[in-house]
């Protein structure tokens, strides 16, 4: 298990500078959550309008309230980008509420706090924008949405 998917899975900063540059160029060449998602549940976008880091998001959500599916598509710098990977990465399989309960913090902590501080709004994009739409499914799906 590499520094990085010991992180993922444990919320642990287990990289130097350089390993986190190393993570976040892989995401950024190589997510495996990019794309479209025909049976989507629920679709948003979300945008940095000041730099042009646009991601949207796709869910597909089961009777359970868990995510079985989620895509992204977007555009912009290696940081949002990446990030939207890493957002897709840790939170398929989980439930509705785990979305809403990971915090900015803990993002850039796994992206790595010292590499991606400089450009807060790109770190933070992506979480923000699976938060609304998580919300977004909320509030179209009251009548059978497990809380």
């Amino acid at each position: 298990m590499t520094a990085f998917s010991r992180a993922l899975h444990t919320g642990e900063s287990l990289m130097d500078r350089q390993e986190q540059i190393e993570q976040l160029l892989e995401l950024y060449q190589n997510p495996a959550h990019r794309g479209e998602l025909a049976a989507a549940d629920v679709s948003h976008e979300g945008g940095n309008p000041g730099c042009g880091d646009i991601v949207t998001y796709h869910l597909k959500v089961g009777s359970d309230g868990r995510i079985e599916q989620l895509r992204f598509e977007g555009h912009g710098c290696t940081i949002s980008q990446a990030a939207a990977e890493l957002v897709a990465e840790r939170m398929e399989g989980t439930n509705l509420t785990a979305v809403e309960g990971l915090t900015h913090d803990e993002i850039v902590d796994l992206l790595g706090r010292e590499v991606v501080m400089s450009r807060p709004r790109c770190a933070t994009l992506a979480l923000g924008t699976l938060k609304d739409t998580v919300r977004l499914y909320r509030q179209e799906h009251r009548d059978v949405c497990p809380e």
